[in-house]
This record gives C-alpha cells, sequence and structure tokens, in this order.
C-alpha cells in the first residue's frame, strides 16, 4: 500500500472538455468540504468529482467516491478503481471538470475520468512522491527536565518526530512504527522511562 503527503494536480483534455485532478492526502473526514471547496475555486466548472480510500483504526480500507450529477457509476467509481489500482490509501482524488460541449457518453466519460486520476498518479510517481505506507500508533511518554536533552538527541537521531507539552513534567508525544518503538525502547531502556500507547 502506498500514500502521499502532498498535493499532485494534473490536467487532462478530451473533446474540449477539461478534467483537472487533485490527488493529495486527505486531511478531511468529510470530503464534501473539499469538494465545495473546489466548486467555489472552479466556480465555472460543471462537475467536482471525487473518490478516497482509507486505512480506518481496524486495518479496514474504508472507500467513498461521489459522481457529482454525472451518469451514475461513469466518474466517482473510475476514479476510485484508478486509486486501487495503485494501492492507494490515506488519499482522495477530485476530479474538476469544465465542460467542452461535446457530450462523451459512458464509456468517455469512463475513461476520461480514470485517465485524468492515472495521469496523477503517475505524475506523484515519476516525482517520487509516493511513499510506502507504514503503520504507526500514537504513543506518549513523561520524563523530567534534566533528562529531556538526552530524550530529544535519542528521538533525534532516530528521525523521530514528536510534540511536547510543558507541565511539571515534560510529555513527549510520538507517532511510531513498530520498528520505531522497538528501538526507542531499547535506547531508552537504562533510564527507565516508559512508553505509554494513547
Amino acid at each position: 500500500m502506498f500514500i502521499i503527503n502532498t498535493l499532485v494536480t494534473e490536467s487532462y483534455l478530451v473533446k474540449g472538455s477539461k478534467f483537472i485532478c487533485y490527488l493529495e492526502p486527505i486531511y478531511e473526514n468529510n470530503p464534501s468540504i473539499r469538494q465545495n471547496e473546489l466548486k467555489q475555486e472552479h466556480f465555472k466548472a460543471v462537475h467536482v468529482v471525487y473518490a478516497l480510500r482509507v486505512l480506518n483504526e481496524f486495518n479496514q480500507i474504508v472507500e467513498n467516491q461521489s459522481d457529482d450529477k454525472e451518469p451514475k457509476g461513469t466518474s466517482g467509481q473510475s476514479a476510485l478503481n484508478a486509486l486501487r489500482g495503485a494501492n492507494l490509501i490515506n488519499c482522495a482524488c477530485y476530479i474538476v471538470r469544465y465542460f467542452g460541449g461535446t457530450l462523451l457518453g459512458s464509456g468517455g466519460l469512463v475513461r476520461a475520468y480514470s485517465t485524468s486520476v492515472n495521469q496523477a498518479i503517475i505524475k506523484a510517481q515519476n516525482e517520487n512522491l509516493l511513499q510506502s505506507y507504514i503503520k504507526r500508533q500514537n504513543y506518549s511518554l513523561y520524563t523530567n527536565y534534566n533528562l529531556f536533552n538526552k530524550i530529544s538527541y535519542i528521538l533525534d537521531k532516530n528521525n523521530i518526530i514528536y510534540d511536547k507539552e510543558f507541565s511539571d513534567l515534560i510529555k513527549v508525544k510520538m507517532s511510531l512504527s513498530n520498528e520505531e518503538m522497538i528501538i526507542l525502547s531499547n535506547e531508552l531502556k537504562d533510564m527507565q522511562i516508559q512508553i505509554i500507547k494513547d
């Protein structure tokens, strides 16, 4: 499975119609928010179709799609199939369509929407923007102020991204893969610091 961490856009023209694909990590649980943003930005466009695939907390892939008034099954499903074909998760694609005056028919719409998404995926691959998905879980640790510099050195050395909150103790919040969890546990063992799963 693969993820994308940044927005990729690509345009596709067919018979006067312009399809602009926005392939991006999904930040909102409600894709209609982003869809409405794009409708406002592209107020002359006739459709903003979307498809998304998200891995939930039970390790299940949740999928969603919208034809946005295109004929049923011609657009959102085609976009979703392109995401499936590339084995992408935790991402969405939004395709803005400007009508060019020529009806494409059901087959033409399926090809146009899938081509639009596939071209954005190819662009992301060519620019090395797709990464293998690594399952991560949220963890925290608490430390005294006098140990924090040593702990932050270990985290930085292992390229672990973290947030900190200051109170009587310092709370360090991290998102770790299994491999990172093992490495960090071994390095903190002598300090008797406990890592707690959130």
